[in-house]
């Protein structure tokens, strides 16, 4: 670089502040031109599923995904799938088959003493959620399962049961549930992982805006005629399991449905491995 010689100032003057002001010049264009600080890990949005993405569903057991699937859904005592968006699956308002004993008493909900169980599945029994106090101490249990989904490598988590409060006899509400849901979708988002709304699609519209969720996981919604429901709130983020038993319609043409869902798999009622009687695994054209 060349510099000029100021008139009238000795030349090691005109040099020292021609330096000066370059090196001045230099330092503002950089800061000017720095990119902005990284975002921190624990503050980005996570990764939703892949819109359209084959799904399966595996919480029976878990094995090698077919080679089109690209989501697979998991119970959080297994490991991800490797290779594929991997979904944790929590049952975060009913207790899990076999861990009843590992809740205290008094987060069980009961009626005339005695623990209230959900009748399709009698070995679980609701939660509590109608005190502030019990949903921070549900809360604390599940957010160390949500913790170790994240740290098991899952990229998402659902939360089975949000809808336990129509089967309390009214001892328990929406609003309970959802001041709950909130806080285990806090904790996944804190944790780096997308938060699943696992059926009720009566209040999928509500638990999205107020809770947080991001995605769906829904069973039967073409049975049902609801997958509309979630599409309207979830768009492309919608992930249906339907099931052998309870087709009233080939699966095909649920498939063709104006509002079926981008990835929809159908699947055996009782998720088993393939090599079990009764596996079936069947995705849309």
């Amino acid at each position: 670089m060349t510099l000029s010689r100021g008139p009238g100032r000795p030349d090691g003057r005109t040099r020292r502040g021609a330096l000066l002001s370059a090196v001045v010049a230099l330092v503002l264009t950089l800061g000017g031109c720095a990119a902005p600080p990284a975002t921190p890990e624990s503050e980005r949005a996570p990764a939703l599923p892949p819109a359209g993405a084959v799904p399966d569903y595996q919480l029976g057991g878990a094995y090698d995904p077919a080679p089109e699937v690209g989501i697979v859904g998991r119970d959080r005592g297994a490991d991800p799938a490797p290779g594929v968006y991997s979904i944790c699956y929590v049952n975060g308002f009913q207790t899990q088959p076999a861990e009843l004993g590992s809740w205290p008493d008094d987060l069980l909900l009961r009626h005339d003493g005695e623990v209230v169980f959900d009748p399709d599945w009698p070995d679980e029994a609701l939660l509590d959620t109608a005190s502030a106090e019990r949903r921070e101490r549900i809360a604390d249990t599940v957010t160390a399962w949500i913790e170790g989904c994240a740290e098991s490598g899952f990229d998402a988590v659902e939360f089975d049961n949000l809808d336990s409060y129509s089967r309390s006899d009214g001892a328990l509400s929406l609003e309970n549930n959802l001041a709950l849901a909130t806080l285990y979708v806090e904790a996944a988002h804190a944790a780096g992982l997308a938060a699943g709304q696992k059926n009720a699609a009566e209040d999928a519209s509500t638990l999205h805006e107020r809770a947080g969720f991001d995605f769906a996981v829904t069973e039967e919604c073409a049975v049902y005629r609801e997958c509309g429901v979630y599409t309207a709130v979830y768009g492309e983020h919608v992930i249906d399991i339907e099931y052998t038993d309870e087709l009233p319609r080939p699966f095909i043409e649920m498939c063709a449905d104006d509002d079926a869902p981008a990835s929809m798999v159908l699947r055996d009622r009782d998720l088993v491995t393939p090599g079990d009687d009764g596996y079936a695994f069947e995705t849309c054209p």
